[in-house]
Formats: structure tokens, sequence, C-alpha cells
């Protein structure tokens, strides 16, 4: 009788020293008062963020944004606030791999990723160009947590709310993952330089659901990583990207994938000024510049789904980031 191999799991239990380090930085992190910032939402961010993404038209009847900027008064997309109130830090003041250290734990939770989050809008109070806003952002929580292949990472989550004159216009949780600076790639990364290499040639879901293809290059990142003052290097070094935080190309930005998904959901709306109530979303794995993914819908009483598919580099597709919208 064959015996079945034993297969040794990794542990998920949280050290000590860990759990130490995490609480350590939630209590300092904690006990600064709530960062408090007001700004001009000018129109010249919104233009750009939406030639960015190749939308000519902020909305289907509107101007031709390549030639003008938009009108004053008009409600910001879902999502596009995110080009809004961005890092204002000076150089020494930014983390190693050119990340907004407000709210990083200590060594050597370095490597920073975009994890997932929720955001729950006032439908009567949208923002608008030319609102003078204020943002309010504070931390909510800080997590030790070991992964099921024994990695100890940490989890931060900061809850923002924006205003302007008429009030509360939305809350915007954001989680990102923090995890351990890499002592050194393991000899089976061999990257090509053709982007995706055979992954490129994969399939992708094809259902009866409704469906979006992207590609994202290295000129819409920058673009993006501009827009948003991210000096994040995942997003535009190569050398970083593979040297230093093993991934074989730079990284689509979590916030752009967001702000797609978002878009993706207005544009099957009869009236794209639509606004939903909320978008719980979770990033699962990163996607690349140069490797085509795909956006698939799929619509409920009141719900929407869409999942993100990409290539694994591995030979196979994976979901990499998934959202639900609530009408």
């Amino acid at each position: 009788m064959l015996s079945r191999p034993f297969r040794r799991l990794a542990s998920t239990a949280v050290s000590p020293r860990h759990k130490q380090l995490v609480e350590d930085f939630f209590y300092t992190a904690q006990s600064v008062p709530s960062i408090v910032r007001k700004q001009f939402l000018d129109p010249n961010q919104i233009q750009r963020l939406s030639l960015t993404l190749n939308r000519p038209r902020l909305y289907r009847v509107g101007q031709i944004l390549e030639n003008e900027i938009p009108l004053n008064g008009t409600p910001l997309a879902p999502g596009y606030h995110l080009v809004y109130f961005t890092p204002a830090a000076l150089p020494d003041h930014l983390g190693r791999d050119g990340t907004d250290i407000s709210y990083s734990p200590a060594e050597p939770f370095t490597r920073r990723m975009w994890a997932g989050g929720r955001i729950d809008w006032v439908k009567e109070n949208p923002l608008r160009i030319g609102d003078e806003a204020i943002e309010t952002t504070k931390l909510v929580f800080a997590k030790p947590k070991v992964t099921r292949a024994g990695e100890e990472v940490v989890v931060v989550g900061v809850k923002k709310t924006f205003e302007n004159a008429k009030g509360l216009a939305l809350f915007d949780r954001r989680d990102w993952v923090f995890r351990t600076q890499l002592s050194g790639l393991p000899p089976s990364h061999d990257y090509s330089e053709s982007t995706g290499s055979d992954d490129a040639l994969l399939p992708l879901p094809d259902t009866s659901q409704k469906s979006r293809d992207y590609l994202q290059t290295a000129v819409s990142l920058f673009r993006f990583s501009a827009l948003t003052f991210n000096a994040h290097k995942i997003h535009y070094s190569r050398p970083w990207c593979r040297d230093v935080e093993g991934h074989r190309e730079i990284v689509v930005h979590g916030p752009l994938n967001l702000i797609n998904m978002l878009d993706f959901w207005r544009d099957e709306q009869a009236d794209d000024f639509m606004i939903p109530q909320s978008i719980s979303y979770r990033a699962t794995a990163p996607f690349y510049a140069g490797e085509k993914y795909r956006a698939l819908l799929e619509r409920e009483t009141d719900t929407t789904s869409i999942k993100l598919w990409g290539h694994n580099g591995k030979g196979d597709v994976k979901v990499g980031m998934l959202g639900d919208v609530v009408d």
C-alpha cells in the first residue's frame, strides 16, 4: 500500500515580534490627528484623466476634451476624485520605493501594494468641478497577517471623507498590504524582453457576459502616475520591478483599474451621469504593462459584479481584481 506523501504546510500563526511591530505602529499613527486638506477641484485634472483613459468625452453628450476643459459644475464621474488630494511630500520624505509613507509601518514591511477598499457616494451631493473640497484622512486599522505561503505581511486601512460646500460627498476606505523587502530573487526568475511571452497567446475568458479588454503601456502608466503625483517605482522603473520587487514588468496601478471598472459600469447604464451607491473591491494579483487583460461584467438586480482576468506568468489565467457595484 502506497503511503500518501506528507506535505508540510507553512505556519499561518502571527509571531509575537510581528504582532508587536504592528501594535506599535498603530498606536503611534492613531495618536496623530487626522490629516485634513482643502483643494480646488480644477478642470485640468479631469480633462487629462479622461484623455489618459482614451475617453475623448467625459460623458456621452459633452465637450470634446482634446479641445477644451470641462465646465465648472460638471459632476465628477465615479472614481475620478482619485486624481485629487495627491501625496504632497518632499522627495526626502518619500519611501525608498517612492511611496508616500504617511501610513507605512516600520521596516522590514516596505513593499506596498493596493489591496482593496470600498467607496460610498452621497448621490444627492456629488463632487463637481470647481468645488472647494475638504479631504479628511484617518487610520482605521493595522493588522498583522501571515499568508498561506507563510509570508508575514501588514494590512493597513485608512478612511477618507470628502466634503464640499453642501456637506459630505463620499466615503473612501483604502486598504494596502505591506510585504517584507526581498533578500534576493530566486534563480528561477527568467524575464523575457517580450512582455507576457507565451502568455500573450493564451485565451482570456470568453463568456456570454459583457466584456472589455485593456492593454496598458509604459506611456499610459506614466501619465496616470503623473496625474496622481505617485512616485511609486513599480509603475515606471523596470529595473526596480524586476531586481527589487520581483515583478516581471512594470505594474498597473490599482486605482487605474478601479476607475476603469467604474467607467465600464456607468457605460452600461441608460444614463451615464448615474452615480452608484457603493463599490467594494479587492485586488488579488498584479497586472502588467504590455499584457492584455479582460473585464467581465455580470448584472444582477441592483448589483453589478466585475472581474478583471489576466495572465499569471505561468501559462494560465487568473482573476486579478474584482468589484461589486451597488446601484
